[in-house]
């Protein structure tokens, strides 16, 4: 199948006054041309994908796109517009390229969907396009653009004088901006008689760079938005770091500033050794990001341990009960299948299910350590931080141990990498020398002079915790609350989630209060999604935009799994009324889960894990009520400030009928 064909192009027309809404009447015209069977699904992949990074172009040009499970085959939509539309770039956009690609398609479509890409640089394919006057003349342009499809670092051997440059370009999806900007500087670089490689990290394949090229290279470029793979092979090359779609718009700005980098002694460069993948030392991020990176870093990795580790063991509770602590190791080790213990065959199955969790669970502090280490020096921080999130475990220094410990072990780890050494001992030092001298630094420092306090500060704080009733523990909810709203996923939400998790070890038959903090935290973080899909998508459709609604529909979904960032579209959108709302709606939840004894032995799942939480129906109706406190107050903070222009209100009534079953649709197709 063609990836375009005339009835997927629209020559001088008017799609809407928003980005938004070209992409909804594009995926109609998808629908139209029997390309996708979710023309809802389809918009709503492609407006997440614009909310990472807007997809306008210098020169009139807008790619939209996405990799999408509403279609099956790549799929190129194409649209000239009579009144061009804001897409995210100066200059207003009248040339719209839909892009959609299926997940898990293969290489040869994405090249084909790249070369697409590549092919918007070129002037001569851009004016052709201005000038075509009829759909066929369009689909015949696109199909001889495909052809050609040319390597982006096929570059000619450097003269002994000329200067040489090599670049990494990558984009989240992997599909436009990371060839599109290849080629601009591989472009611009032969305007100026530079030898410039770049190896593409796409979706289509990448070919490594030659390192003989690399070792050449008077500086490189790094115009990225997603983590550049295997970036020690670049280590102690001047830098140059921006965003993937600065390629696109300035790529002689950064070639201007590679050359200045070689040039400048103390340029930034790519940090650690030939063999090691040290993270680039970029001075343009402040203290506060990266502290906040390198936390989020060792989160994300703890929470699969934690997810999987909880759930099994809440099923451990639930099939052997809450004694099944004390003996599941001696049962597991005794006895079998064959030789069942006694209470027979469910409390075998608990007490397996339950040592399988508690292994899962013993890595939260030692993963959260070892990645937070490895977010601040990569692979060389990796051993030290799990060494030391180990040692913190083991002198009760808790969560708090592991994030200090982590730190620490990634400074070292990161200062180690900084060290010249002479080439014979290159080799040696990510994986021997740095790991050694890092663990040694990070875990003696932990045991001599930080896990002592540190123990004795996580001990007060749970005896306290334990100790509080009516009033202090009801306060401690709406503290909880706030956390967990405040930032939808964010670093204050994680320290909260990750303070839950982290005392569920401790919860005892005689002792509720763990369970408690993890209901209320799983409970309060529920809120925003379904607070602000309720607001968006049943109260109060016509105060949200099509695309807000859609991301509405999405957030029933995610709020119901305990997905804070489902609310996350909504906050970048209007964020001094979503988050206050929210906030509010999840600090009523905390105190109401904490007020009526609500328990969870599960860390994570919402209403997928009820089996695992008492007090169900106060549970729930804890959640209701913070998301009915939500939606109403973000309608009144909506109506209170700014009101949506009449246009909007009456395309927004417009739609609401005829929209309605097809949202509900898509949304019963996503769930």
């Amino acid at each position: 199948m063609s990836i375009i064909t005339p009835e997927l192009v629209a020559l001088d027309v008017a799609l809407g006054a928003t980005s938004g809404d070209v992409i909804d009447a594009l995926s109609t015209i998808v629908a139209g041309a029997g390309r996708t069977t979710d023309a809802h699904a389809l918009a709503a992949d492609a407006h997440a994908r614009e909310a990472q990074t807007s997809t306008g172009m210098p020169g009139g040009i807008a790619i939209p796109h996405c990799r999408t499970a509403a279609v099956t085959e790549p799929t190129l939509a194409f649209a000239r517009l009579s009144d061009p539309v804001d897409f995210g770039d100066d200059d207003p956009s009248d040339l719209v390229f839909f892009i959609a690609a299926p997940i898990g398609a293969d290489t040869d479509h994405l090249a084909i969907l790249s070369t697409i890409a590549r092919a918007l640089v070129r002037e001569e394919f851009v004016d052709a396009l201005r000038a075509a006057t009829s759909a066929t003349e369009v689909v015949a342009l696109i199909d001889e653009a495909i052809a050609p499809a040319p390597a982006a670092n096929a570059a000619a051997p450097a003269s002994s004088d000329q200067r040489v440059l090599v670049a990494v370009t990558a984009c989240p999806t992997g599909i436009a901006h990371t060839y599109m900007a290849a080629d601009a500087l591989v472009a611009e670089a032969k305007k100026r008689g530079i030898r410039l490689e770049v190896e593409t990290q796409g979706s289509s394949g990448s070919t490594a760079l030659d390192p003989a090229v690399i070792a050449a290279a008077d500086a490189v470029i790094f115009a990225v938005d997603v983590d550049v793979r295997d970036r020690g092979r670049f280590a102690g090359k001047p830098v140059v770091q921006g965003p993937v779609k600065r390629g696109v718009e300035a790529p002689g700005a950064m070639i201007d500033e590679a050359l200045a980098a070689a040039a400048n002694p103390d340029a930034a460069r790519v940090a650690g050794t030939e063999t090691t993948t040290a993270t680039t030392d970029t001075a343009s991020e402040h203290a506060g990001r990266k502290l906040q990176r390198w936390l989020l870093t060792g989160v994300s990795y703890m929470i699969p341990f934690v997810a999987g580790g909880g759930l099994l063991i809440a099923i451990g509770f639930g099939l052997a009960g809450y004694d099944i602590n004390a003996t599941a190791s001696d049962i597991v080790a005794s006895s079998s299948l064959w030789n069942l213990p006694d209470g027979g065959f469910w409390t075998y199955i608990g007490a397996v299910a339950f040592v399988i969790g508690a292994a899962s669970m013993g890595f939260l502090v030692p993963a959260l350590a070892g990645f937070i280490a490895y977010a601040m020096a990569d692979r060389p921080g990796i051993a030290p931080g799990f060494v030391v999130g180990t040692i913190a475990v083991m002198m009760n220094a808790g969560f708090l141990g592991g994030i200090v410990g982590g730190l620490l072990a990634g400074l070292v780890a990161a200062s180690l990498t900084r060290i010249p050494a002479p080439r014979w001992l290159r080799g040696l030092m990510p994986v021997v020398i740095i790991p050694l001298l890092a663990s040694i630094a990070a875990s003696g420092a932990m045991i001599l002079f930080l896990g002592g306090p540190i123990a004795w500060l996580m001990t007060t704080l749970t005896d306290w915790l334990n100790s509080l009733t009516g009033v202090g523990i009801v306060l401690l909810g709406v503290i909880l609350g706030l956390m967990m709203c405040f930032d939808l996923g964010g670093p204050v939400n994680k320290v909260a989630y990750s303070f839950a998790v982290a005392g569920l070890g401790a919860a005892s038959l005689a002792n509720q209060v763990p369970l408690e903090i993890m209901a209320a935290v799983m409970a309060s973080g529920m809120v925003p999604p379904l607070g602000l899909a309720l607001a968006s998508t049943v109260l109060a459709r016509k105060q949200f935009t099509p695309v807000e609604r859609e991301n509405g529909v999405a957030a029933w979904l995610l709020g119901a799994s305990f997905i804070s960032e489902g609310a996350i579209p909504f906050a970048a959108a209007d964020p001094l009324r979503v988050i206050p709302a929210s906030m509010l709606g999840g600090a009523v939840t905390g105190a109401l889960s904490m007020a009526f004894g609500v328990t969870s032995q599960a860390p994570h799942g919402g209403v997928f894990v009820l089996f695992a939480v008492g007090n169900i129906l106060w549970f729930l109706l804890s959640i209701a009520i913070g998301a009915v406190i939500t939606a109403v107050a973000v309608i009144g903070l909506k109506r209170i400030g700014r009101r949506p222009s009449a246009a909007t209100v009456e395309a927004a009534g417009a739609a609401d009928d005829t929209e309605a079953s097809g949202v509900l649709a898509s949304g019963a197709a996503r769930a």
